[in-house]
């Protein structure tokens, strides 16, 4: 049975929460904050209800923020839930900014705590989850050179990864872009004999191709308008390491066929000249286009293809990667909470079902990018749909309002203009029932009450 802490001076509403919620939880009881962080130190309540008028200052609230302070020091991944009086809004506001879970007015109605605190446990669960699966990446093999996963295909991939690094084997990373196939073969080459080397990457589809072939193979003096000097190519800077072509499936013709002699003969000539130069480097290649398909239409050389193929490593898009989106959700957040000197801690239910629902045509790329941007955001230390910018990109295909407006919306702005949409839209499917409305958004009654007001809206 869940541990459930209880911090409240009043002993009526002792028994209340007692007699209401016994069957359910194991109640501990606290009339003060000596007592409730000698308990929470004894049993690690995962969830604690707080009042914050505590004696010797029950008429005020500086004990339970010295209660809460304390909490958030000791165990941060802690749901405390604020029970507080009406007038005491602002308090529960910066107990929120401080680590709190959640504010709820008394007098308490039972059925809506219980709501509040089922969700408090099931969200610390998963977060538990989440970093009991983290600290055990390096010991199951979820950890490769900074990729993570933990999905049989991500498996896979390791696999593949830690075979042919001790080769010098040509490989193709197939993929979406997104799904990180420069760190694949970036871990290739740090798992190699040649980590010591250099590893070039280089984007084929992002110089042009006049300019490519020079990027590549280098050129000499004079070789064309505005050479004024002998120049080393990509090729070169690879020598004794690995050279990563990225979106190779957009190279000219014309270039396929000196990466094919590099690969046959292991030469290479500069722009403008003669000399066989010899090179001693590993092609790693990658792309996201349908190489069969390339070939067909005759825009990728089919020998080309099985040169630098030949070893192939199928990066799978993160819609395909199962619980993985939600362990790297809780990855970045960490990552970024802790870059960005942030409190957040933590994803709300509402958050975390829609990244679960979520298509996630950017891959893993846009989700660090959504994380990132939802850290930054985040008022309290939880992370709602909004701050994950989801309403604005999935709403509709026409364009959004802050898109419509001739005037560039400031963060704060665009962020209400989100939290009203969102209000609006959980309290329309629900048909106007805040209780099931506030959970679909992962919030109590009174906030989304508070929110309602705040953006004057009524109910439908």
């Amino acid at each position: 049975m869940e541990i459930l802490l209880t911090v409240e001076d009043n002993e009526e509403i002792q028994k209340q929460l007692k007699w209401g919620l016994g069957k359910d939880y194991k109640i501990l009881l606290a009339g003060n904050v000596s007592e409730a962080l000698s308990l929470f130190e004894s049993h690690q309540p995962k969830v604690v209800t707080l009042d914050l008028g505590l004696p010797p200052d029950a008429e005020g609230s500086i004990e339970g923020f010295r209660c809460l302070e304390a909490i958030m020091q000791q165990a941060p991944q802690t749901k405390v839930i604020m029970l507080t009086g009406n007038e005491e809004r602002e308090s529960a506001l910066r107990a929120i900014r401080m680590g709190a879970y959640d504010y709820y007015p008394k007098p308490i109605n039972l059925d809506e705590l219980k709501v509040i605190l089922s969700r408090a446990f099931n969200l610390g669960k998963l977060e538990e989850e989440n970093r009991q699966l983290h600290s055990a990446l390096s010991e199951e093999g979820m950890e490769l050179q900074g990729i993570f996963g933990q999905c049989p295909k991500m498996v896979e991939v390791f696999t593949t990864i830690n075979k042919v690094s001790s080769s010098d084997a040509p490989v193709l990373i197939l993929g979406e872009s997104g799904t990180g196939k420069e760190m694949v073969a970036s871990a290739i080459h740090q798992k190699s004999q040649r980590k010591n080397g250099s590893f070039i990457p280089i984007n084929c589809g992002a110089i042009p191709e006049n300019l490519l072939e020079s990027e590549l193979f280098g050129h000499e003096k004079g070789s064309f308008t505005g050479a004024h000097g002998r120049v080393q190519g990509k090729f070169e800077f690879a020598h004794g390491g690995t050279l990563f072509l990225d979106e190779i499936g957009e190279m000219p013709l014309s270039l396929q066929v000196k990466v094919l002699r590099f690969l046959q003969e292991k030469v290479i000539q500069r722009v403008g000249g003669r000399d066989n130069i010899d090179v001693d480097a590993r092609i790693i290649s990658a792309t996201n286009i349908d190489t069969q398909q390339a070939i067909e239409e005759g825009k990728f050389r089919e020998d080309l293809f099985y040169r630098i193929g030949v070893v192939k490593i199928n990066l799978p898009p993160l819609r395909e990667r199962g619980k993985d989106i939600l362990f790297l959700a809780h990855l970045f957040l960490r990552r970024f909470s802790e870059a960005l000197n942030k409190r957040v801690r933590s994803f709300s239910m509402a958050a975390l079902n829609r990244l679960e629902e979520y298509s996630w045509p950017g891959n893993v790329r846009e989700l660090e990018n959504r994380v990132k941007r939802a850290v930054i955001m985040a008022e309290s230390t939880i992370i709602e749909p909004g701050d994950l910018d989801f309403v604005t990109v999935e709403r509709t295909n026409e364009p959004s309002q802050v898109e419509k407006d001739s005037k560039i919306l400031t963060l704060k702005e665009a962020k209400e203009r989100v939290e009203k949409e969102m209000v609006v839209a959980a309290l329309e499917k629900q048909k106007g029932n805040v209780v099931k409305a506030a959970e679909l958004l992962g919030v109590s009654r009174p906030t989304l009450y508070d929110l309602m007001k705040k953006h004057g809206l009524h109910q439908p």
